[in-house]
C-alpha cells in the first residue's frame, strides 16, 4: 500500500469522525484510530505491517480486568523506571495470571517488572535498580510511549 493511499485513509478518518478504520489489502493491513483529548480530534495510532502468509486467525483476547493501580506523578524522576520503547504495557505474562510485581514489593536488579508488547514481540522489562516499588504509574493493557514512567522504585 503506497503512502498516497495511507494519506487518503487518514484524511477519510479525520473528515468522517469515525473512531477506527481497518483495511486489509492482500497481505498488508492498516489500522487508523482516532481519540479525543482536550476536545481535539487527532489520529492517535497508525499500525502498518505485513501479515505472515497463511497465518491462522487468532482468537481475540478477552480484556483483562482492571487492576488496582496507584497512579502517581513521579516527584523524583531518578526513581522512575521509564519505558524503553513504544508499545502496550502488561503487568503479567498472560491475562488472568499474577502480576510480576505489586506496590510495596522489594525488587532486585534484573527482576522482571512488566512486559511491553511492540510489533507482536513481548519484551520483558527488568529492574535497573534495587528497591521498593512505591507506585505503578502505567495502566495494564494501555499504550505507553518511549520514556514514559512505568514504575516508581525507591
Amino acid at each position: 500500500m503506497d503512502l498516497r493511499k495511507l494519506k487518503k485513509l487518514i484524511d477519510l478518518v479525520e473528515e468522517s469522525g469515525i473512531a477506527e478504520l481497518e483495511v486489509t489489502e492482500g497481505e498488508e493491513k492498516v489500522r487508523i484510530t482516532r481519540v479525543t483529548q482536550n476536545n481535539q480530534m487527532f489520529a492517535q495510532a497508525m499500525q502498518y505491517h505485513q501479515l505472515p502468509p497463511a497465518a491462522p486467525a487468532a482468537a481475540p483476547l478477552a480484556a483483562p480486568a482492571p487492576a488496582a493501580v496507584v497512579e502517581v506523578a513521579p516527584a523524583n524522576n531518578a526513581a522512575a523506571v521509564k519505558s524503553p520503547m513504544v508499545g502496550t504495557f502488561y503487568r503479567s505474562a498472560s491475562p488472568g495470571s499474577k502480576p510480576f510485581i505489586e506496590v510495596g514489593q522489594q525488587v532486585s536488579v534484573g527482576d522482571t517488572l512488566c512486559i511491553i508488547e511492540a510489533m507482536k514481540l513481548m519484551n520483558e522489562i527488568e529492574a535497573d535498580r534495587a528497591g521498593v516499588v512505591k507506585a505503578i504509574v502505567a495502566e495494564d493493557g494501555q499504550p505507553v510511549e518511549y520514556g514514559e514512567p512505568l514504575f516508581i522504585i525507591e
